[in-house]
């Protein structure tokens, strides 16, 4: 996979926060650095595995079609040589989600969390640029609502790295160096 460092092993990098701290933005630009250097890796936006309505029965959280998107996606990653994976998802980063990539990835996967912050009033602008429809007011109030949560309960290890006022290149940076796949 152009990288002879690469573990046998799969690792992957939980980028969480909350909605308008620039998780997405800053995963695209984390893939820019690895590709620069030619470290092999993949990418997904969690928020797109288990978009599906209404939830499937029995799954009201829709945690069980999100993991078995992760894991049908992942299986097809690691079958071509793949062993590293950017996540991008707002709750990510929490304790319970351990689990599901172990058993979607393996039980040896390397967990990297990093936890994307932001004040109220940059996540408020962001979300005004981005939000073009009926979701603005509700993603407000989602966001700030996680913001606590993700405060609250993140595993102590989870590195933090704040984005106000920050470019998204100096985020990328910081957030790859927790993973310590570029020397």
């Amino acid at each position: 996979m152009g990288d002879a460092t690469a573990p046998d092993s799969a690792e992957v990098l939980l980028l969480g926060g909350r909605a308008g701290v620039g998780k997405s933005t800053v995963g695209w630009e984390i893939s820019a650095r690895l590709r620069s250097v030619a470290v092999a890796h993949a990418i997904i936006e969690g928020d797109f595995m288990g978009q599906v309505h209404p939830a499937p029965e029995g799954d009201p959280h829709r945690s069980a079609i999100v993991e078995r998107n992760l894991t049908a996606v992942w299986a097809n990653f690691a079958e071509l040589g793949y062993r590293r994976l950017i996540y991008t998802n707002t709750l990510s980063v929490m304790p319970d989600t351990a689990g599901m990539f172990q058993r979607a990835m393996g039980a040896g996967v390397r967990i990297t969390r990093v936890l994307l912050t932001a004040s109220d009033g940059t996540t408020a602008d962001r979300l005004a640029a981005r939000e073009r429809g009926s979701q603005l007011e509700q993603e407000l109030k989602a966001s700030a609502h996680k913001a606590r949560l993700l405060e609250e309960q993140v595993p102590a290890d989870t590195v933090r790295i704040a984005t106000d006022g920050r470019s998204v290149v100096d985020i990328a940076r910081d957030a790859v160096a927790a993973t310590g796949w570029i020397a």
